[in-house]
């Protein structure tokens, strides 16, 4: 297992892409154009990075130097990270970010409460190393997901234990306006089905509503329990589409004393899927972060 600093630098280059402000209904409010260097220094101790965005043609830079990671700060081995809030509090502001990277590009969504704990607005972060021409996939849809895959979860507690490998398979129907989910783990509680639907908005196909969070994704001797618990919950989530073939799922506001999660997706090739999820408990404390990757088989 790498360290959480050997992780990080699985992200070392300069970055080339663009910052996108992106409403909760999906709108596009502001694209920046951007490069964020990740660069170690000599004393191989020190990361310095560089986030410049051009605001009409103009570079503004944000200088970082450090040499540790603090706890609101998760790596996989492959580089994928999320970071944000420790603890949801009401009459505060909310947020995390959530970083998925697959070969020389990178995705990373930044979601935003205000103090009333609504969801405020998105950042979309699509980035690429230099000389990398491969192209942006399609704006994401659910036929894209429509189907059988199968992979892993790998799971990291808040408390930096040993991360968890879970093997999973999940299920994607269309059924007119209702998309459902049907997801399989095999735990060492023996195998967990959980199945979630989602209608299609009346006034905007880019969204999917849901009625109960998606699935938690926990330590597994909790797991039956707190997911149980999760499943009955009525906190409204959503599933906004978005372009690169992303798309965010988390709550449209934030219930005090329910637990809930933050889930990025991303379609990075037709048969092959990522999904990030950052989950908070019923205190409010964020309680694990979850990467799963999934092939299609059928």
């Amino acid at each position: 297992m790498r360290s959480q600093w050997e992780c990080l630098l699985q992200n070392l280059g300069c970055w080339q892409g663009s910052f996108t402000r992106i409403s909760k209904s999906g709108e596009i409010l502001e694209d920046i154009p951007s490069e964020t260097s990740l660069e170690l220094q000599a004393d191989h101790q020190t990361m310095r990075q560089v986030v410049r965005r051009f605001y009409g043609g103009q570079p503004q830079d944000l200088v970082l130097e450090y040499r540790t990671l603090n706890r609101s700060t998760s790596f996989f081995e492959n580089g994928a990270f999320s970071q944000g809030s420790l603890q949801f509090a009401p009459h505060s502001e909310f947020g995390a970010e959530l970083g998925l990277i697959y070969g020389d590009r990178r995705l990373r969504l930044v979601a935003l409460y205000d103090k009333a704990s609504y969801l405020n607005y998105f950042t979309l972060i699509r980035e690429h190393l230099p000389q990398i021409n491969s192209p942006e996939r399609p704006t994401l849809t659910v036929k894209d997901l429509i189907g059988k895959w199968e992979g892993s979860a790998i799971v990291i507690a808040a408390d930096w234990f040993e991360p968890e490998s879970i093997s999973t398979t999940t299920e994607w129907q269309y059924d007119g306006d209702r998309a459902i989910m049907s997801l399989q783990m095999q735990t060492n509680r023996g195998l967990q089905t959980i199945t979630s639907t989602g209608r299609r908005d009346a006034h905007n196909p880019r969204i999917l509503n849901f009625e109960r969070d998606m699935p938690n994704f926990l330590s597994t001797d909790q797991m039956t329990d707190q997911m149980t618990d999760q499943m009955t919950d009525q906190m409204t989530s959503q599933t906004l589409f978005l372009p690169d073939g992303a798309s965010i799922t988390c709550p449209i506001a934030i219930v005090n004393r329910q637990p809930f999660q933050l889930s990025l997706s991303w379609l990075i090739e037709p048969d092959l899927h990522q999904r990030m999820i950052r989950a908070y408990d019923h205190k409010g404390e964020w309680t694990s972060l979850t990467l799963v990757t999934e092939r299609k088989v059928g």
